[in-house]
């Protein structure tokens, strides 16, 4: 593949919801611009895009792919992301890199909550971008209906640049409202053979070619004052008007078409490379200057200093790590030296490539505004810049959404431990949505990602690629054990056995702390009624009582103990026995203290359109929530709560069904607080049914 001026480069990710159809449309544009000499299927699993074996058993894609195409001497960078929202990382990082994006919808299915989801990422970038209507060739498919969805949603500035000729199996061709010419399809729709416009489309094509007239009118003052004087505007000026409102965003234009039998992939196409922003027109890059944190902006030219974005990192067993980049400024040069400005520290760069899906073209030296891949860099991961050491620059990261669902991970077989280790700090590598931690409470690894299918697929990776088979269970819930009331309590180990026997001999006095106190111990003997040196035997005694518990298994907390009173045998009495006895009195004193189980409550905001309102707060309310307040958002409702954790592990799945995947939440941990009693004893027995 031959490197591009600058100013011939285009990176535009293919977003939409699941299923719309953007595999199959990356397929089309690849074969129309000859990257690829036939026709993928996603349902054959042979699509250059989804190539993972996960995506291919699955027919969905689950990474956002790499796959340019070279067109009318130019080269443009399509980016096919994931449509299910479990993968929503990969859609945010293929944007950070893009200056411009086609949103794929299904005439079928119409906007669905995905479409508005990609709009609103859209939108946080203000990129330009198209709509695709697909899947014009299907049974109920509809585009008028389709179309009238998009403006209802989003605005009258989407307007329609082409119209189906036929629909459903007699959807054979578009007519092209800028140039008012109609278009077949011949050579698997390699090629567009101009015919007449049907005369039965007449007044359709002129409604909605005054419709895209209006939007291009109203983009520029003269044109406006010209259109609302009743003077038509010219060929030439509807063409430029068209080609700067797309590029300056003020008109999403809506193509059509079929990408399984590749029609109205050309013309999208021709308006990449017309419409769409070049790297030079885009915004310049901006960024913080490590030595003296000042902002500082990198046009994107060859002749500046080096900087490029890391957005996507795969991993391998037998081949390594690759590194997916976007060149902001200067040239990135094979076999040289890289600064990593995040991590401070250089790296060794080997061969760079040319990438399409899982396809490498080695290439001497990848230039600003163009995107490339390296292997195998030892500190580099998703989201950090590498730049000149001499004049750096650090991009702001790419901003990845909180995991919303904890699953524990177990073997298996055992002795598979260190695979699942080495397996799931690779994959968390090259997915910044997976988080892995071992918990100290419960002694359980658990994994958080952004839903079922997301935790599935790593487990099916750590298998199939890393050799792992694992379990996946709902996590222990780390309750505490405390204390209501006050108690004095003794304990006494004596034990003789001939020789040498155990003596150890002590009164506690036990009383609630405050919250979040801990431990506190309290050392108030007096006249050495126990000797000094087994004091600390004592506390250690009640240490690992606590730690262990004594009603459930869970750890102590918030209880003041002193030491008070106690006796010695000056022969038999060692740290042992004192241990031992400070641990019997401490288990009696707890049992007689009014003891309590506490859980872990949550600080939980779901932001839900209004018309599921009710159904959250009634589900909240059945999860044991109390709801704190609401706060408008735009067409959104805040709804503030406090939930208990054990009621929240699978709250991701249950708020997608509720609200169509509109809502989202957050979760973080608020405080401890004491469990009903009947919850508490189910607890407590399932606790003790282990025990046995």
């Amino acid at each position: 593949m031959k490197q591009y001026p600058i100013e011939k480069l285009r990176n535009v990710s293919l977003i939409a919801h699941g299923g719309a159809g953007k595999t199959s449309l990356t397929e089309a544009l690849l074969y129309t611009g000859k990257a690829v000499d036939r026709l993928g299927s996603v349902a054959e699993g042979n699509t250059v895009s989804d190539y993972d074996q996960e995506e291919v058993k699955r027919s969905v894609s689950i990474g956002a792919s790499l796959a340019p195409v070279e067109w009318k001497e130019h080269k443009l960078n399509f980016i096919d992301t994931p449509g299910y929202f479990d993968f929503v990382g990969e859609v945010r990082g293929a944007l950070r890199v893009s200056d411009a994006a086609v949103i794929v919808v299904c005439a079928v299915s119409g906007v669905e909550v995905g479409t508005e989801k990609v709009w609103n990422y859209c939108d946080e970038r203000e990129i330009p971008r198209a709509f695709f209507i697909n899947k014009l060739d299907r049974e109920n498919a509809n585009f008028d209906r389709t179309l009238e969805s998009l403006r209802n949603n989003f605005g009258v500035s989407v307007a329609p640049v082409m119209l189906p000729i036929g629909a459903e199996a007699n959807f054979s061709g578009v007519v092209d409202l800028v140039a008012m010419k109609a278009y077949g399809f011949s050579d698997n729709g390699r090629q567009m053979v101009e015919q007449d416009i049907p005369a039965g489309l007449n007044d359709k094509v002129e409604e909605y070619r005054t419709a895209l007239v209006e939007v291009v009118a109203e983009t520029d003052d003269e044109l406006l004052m010209k259109y609302l004087e009743g003077e038509p505007l010219t060929d030439e000026e509807i063409v430029n008007g068209v080609r700067e409102s797309i590029a300056n965003g003020q008109l999403v234009p809506v193509f059509c078409g079929s990408a399984v039998k590749n029609m109205g992939s050309q013309m999208l196409l021709d308006t990449v490379v017309s419409s769409f922003p070049s790297p030079v027109h885009a915004k310049p890059a901006t960024g913080t200057n490590p030595k003296n944190e000042e902002e500082e902006t990198r046009e994107a030219d060859v002749d500046g200093p080096f900087s490029a974005l890391v957005f996507k990192t795969m991993a391998d067993p037998y081949v390594g790590k690759l590194s997916l980049f976007r060149v902001y400024s200067g040239v990135f040069k094979s076999d040289s030296q890289g600064f990593n400005v995040n991590k401070n520290a250089s790296e060794r760069v080997g061969q760079l490539f040319m990438v399409r899906g899982k396809n490498q073209e080695p290439v001497a030296q990848v230039t600003a505004g163009d995107i490339g891949a390296v292997a195998k860099l030892n500190v580099t991961t998703t989201g950090d810049t590498l730049a000149d050491k001499e004049r750096p620059i650090q991009y702001p990261p790419i901003s990845f959404p909180a995991p919303v669902m904890s699953l524990a991970v177990e073997a298996k077989t055992k002795g598979d431990e260190d695979k699942i280790g080495t397996g799931l700090a690779r994959l968390t590598e090259e997915d910044p949505t997976l988080v892995v931690r071992r918990d100290t409470e419960t002694k359980q690894l658990i994994i958080s990602g952004m839903g079922d299918l997301h935790l599935d697929i790593i487990t099916s990776k750590l298998s199939s690629k890393f050799g792992a088979d694992v379990e996946l269970s709902t996590p222990k819930v780390p309750y505490r054990e405390t204390i209501r009331g006050n108690t004095r309590v003794e304990g006494k180990h004596k034990k003789q056995s001939g020789g040498k026997g155990q003596y150890g001999h002590v009164w506690l006095e036990m009383r609630p702390s405050e919250p979040g106190a801990g431990f506190v111990f309290e050392d108030k003997i007096f006249g050495g009624a126990v000797p000094r040196q087994y004091i600390p035997a004592v506390e250690k005694g009640l240490r690992e009582t606590m730690e262990d518990g004594v009603l459930a298994g869970c750890p102590v907390v918030d209880v003041t103990v002193a030491l008070v009173d106690g006796s010695y045998h000056t022969v038999d009495s060692s740290e042992m026995a004192f241990k031992i006895a400070a641990s019997m009195a401490f288990k009696k004193g707890f049992m007689e203290s009014r003891p309590a189980l506490l859980e872990p409550i949550m600080n939980v905001e779901v932001t839900v359109p209004d018309q599921f309102m009710g159904d959250i707060i009634g589900d909240l309310n059945k999860k044991r929530g109390r709801v704190l307040g609401m706060d408008p958002k735009g067409n959104f409702q805040v709804v503030r709560a406090m939930v208990p954790l054990s009621e929240m592990f699978r709250y991701a799945t249950d708020l997608r069904s509720m609200t169509q995947g509109r809502a989202s939440f957050t979760m973080t941990e608020a405080a401890y607080e004491e469990m009903p009693a009947n919850i508490a004893e189910a607890v407590i027995a399932e606790a003790n049914k282990k025990d046995e």
